[in-house]
């Protein structure tokens, strides 16, 4: 294949797509952290997701209007630092195609060139032994070596080559990753999704090894529409199985388009677009029973009027100020709405929001002026990237980089109605270093980090970024890990209980501190959080 037209391009892209979702448990794993919220191959998965979705219908020959429907999918659907990496590398590589409607071997190393340096340019500090080095140092090898009237195939070939090369590297350039063992997951992400790509040009094409709505149709009519729009509200029963919304819309947009869940008190809006609708049927079940339901053929049409999801922000008039913030855990949500968060955007460890996520967020904001709090350093990417894509010019977007949930809340009490936004801003972010963040969760392997030997399935503290302490007992980590963020100027101590914390354990915890730390303020409560036993604040 000497040249790639938008259809075969697309295939590429799909294919690509789908053999990292093939693949994404294996990229999941080589987390550095011994921790149950390794999420890099979902993330990238997910981002990909998203942008394949937005072109496998699409009849398009010209290659640049591929790469860039391709390249807003990605855009919207980033989440975490490697999606919105990933989605920089390909919005370089789209802005490489511009004016192109065939593709050559020169043009599409051109193109991940520019890719590479849009992606850089994104990232404030870029760190090596990343997939930024993955994809720096294959696409380099690509330009030294591409020939004119080289086929598709050979470019691919010469990329892969030198990115498994890069890949062992990463190791040596992150020590973190050879301490660990492994090597960089964001870049052997990179890699699977190469690998999809040089299958398709070579003829065959990567299906995801589970039928979904988002395998490639290439046999699509041009302008008719395939699949079935799904809408239903379901009453969420306390009898069922636990409902997690972020979650259950991960999943779901997985498996169409057009994808828009609301969630109001204990009731389930669903809009979709999917093939197989009868499979989100069932799995929406075991969370309720359904209200209503709306099945309609798209070949078909129907113009009955649909189940009510209407903007009720649309014509409300601007507030001033609005706050939004990320949340894993509804006692964390409810603290965060006392202290006046308009808009909480569910996730966090377990499951990254993506940049739409916040985009929808900001929209139902309503405000002049916004405040985002990340509130995880995987995530602040993904707010930064969501504020160049709001379209609104009169909203001002700020984000107040958090990286943990404590830092969110101390930060969003400095928020003063009466300054503005710039004064508010500056306030916000300075909040930030007042507070010395920890958690206690579980590990899920055998390994030694930082010094500290940790043992599967004992619970680890973590102390900013580094593990302190390892201990089969909970409770006794959680002690540890206080002396060692408590000193003589602290004066506050927040911690907010997770889901596997009982009563009993917790007011042992409150009865522990209170003893010990007794000259400090403690502020205990339940935040309902998965994975994390304890997130906590010293300041």
């Amino acid at each position: 294949m000497r040249t790639l037209n938008g259809q075969t391009l697309k295939q590429l892209l799909i294919s690509g797509s789908n053999n990292l979702y093939n693949h994404y448990p294996e990229v999941d794993a080589l987390n550095v952290f011994p921790v149950p919220d390794g999420d890099t191959g979902m993330n990238m998965n997910l981002t990909l997701t998203s942008g394949s979705k937005e072109i496998q219908n699409r009849s398009d020959e010209n290659a640049y209007e591929i790469s860039k429907v391709f390249s807003r999918g990605l855009l919207m659907g980033a989440r975490g630092n490697s999606g919105v990496i990933t989605s920089q590398i390909f919005r370089g590589f789209s802005k490489g195609l511009d004016g192109l409607e065939e593709v050559n071997a020169l043009a599409f190393s051109a193109a991940f060139q520019k890719g590479v340096e849009v992606a850089y340019k994104a990232v404030v500090n870029p760190v090596e032994g990343t997939i930024l080095t993955v994809i720096r140092e294959s696409s380099q090898f690509l330009a030294d070596n591409v020939k004119d009237n080289m086929s598709i195939e050979k470019c691919l070939d010469l990329m892969l080559q030198e990115a498994r090369e890069s890949l062992k590297r990463t190791p040596e350039l992150l020590p973190v990753l050879k301490e660990a063992g492994v090597v960089d997951s964001g870049g052997t992400g990179l890699i699977r999704i190469l690998e999809g790509m040089r299958i398709a040009a070579g003829g065959d094409f990567v299906e995801r090894s589970q039928a979904t709505a988002t395998e490639a149709q290439s046999s699509t009519d041009e302008g008719e529409e395939e699949g079935y729009l799904l809408e239903f509200i379901l009453k969420l029963l306390k009898e069922k199985k636990a409902f997690n919304e972020n979650r259950f819309s991960n999943l779901l947009s997985t498996n169409g388009d057009d994808l828009v869940v609301n969630v109001k008190d204990d009731s389930v809006k669903v809009h979709i677009r999917a093939l197989n609708p009868g499979d989100i049927l069932n799995y929406a079940q075991q969370f309720g029973e359904f209200l209503k339901v709306k099945l309609v053929n798209l070949k078909v049409g129907e113009t009955d009027e649909e189940l009510g999801f209407e903007d009720e922000e649309e014509n409300k008039e601007k507030t001033e100020y609005a706050m939004i913030s990320v949340s894993a855990g509804q006692g964390i949500e409810d603290f965060l709405k006392e202290i006046g968060i308009s808009v909480v955007v569910k996730g966090g460890q377990t499951m990254n929001p993506s940049s739409e996520d916040f985009v929808t967020a900001i929209k139902k904001a309503n405000a002049h002026n916004v405040f985002i709090f990340p509130n995880n350093s995987n995530i602040v990417m993904a707010a930064s990237q969501a504020c160049e894509m709001v379209e609104d010019a009169d909203t001002n977007v700020y984000v107040i980089p958090s990286k943990t949930i404590p830092q969110g809340i101390s930060s969003a009490i400095m928020f003063n109605p009466e300054a503005d936004p710039e004064e508010n801003f500056r306030s916000m972010k300075a909040a930030l270093k007042n507070v010395k963040s920890g958690e206690v969760t579980f590990a899920i392997r055998d390994t030694e980090i930082g010094g500290v030997k940790v043992k599967k399935d004992d619970f680890i503290g973590i102390y900013e970024k580094d593990i302190v302490v390892d201990n089969p007992n909970k409770l006794e980590t959680l002690m540890t890990l206080l002396e060692k963020m408590i000193d003589e100027d602290s004066s506050i101590i927040t911690i907010l209980v997770g889901q596997d914390v009982n009563d009993e354990e917790m007011n042992q915890v409150s009865e522990m501190i209170s003893e010990k730390f007794s000259d400090l303020d403690l502020d205990i409560r339940k935040g309902d959080q998965p994975v994390y036993s304890f997130l906590i604040g010293v300041e």
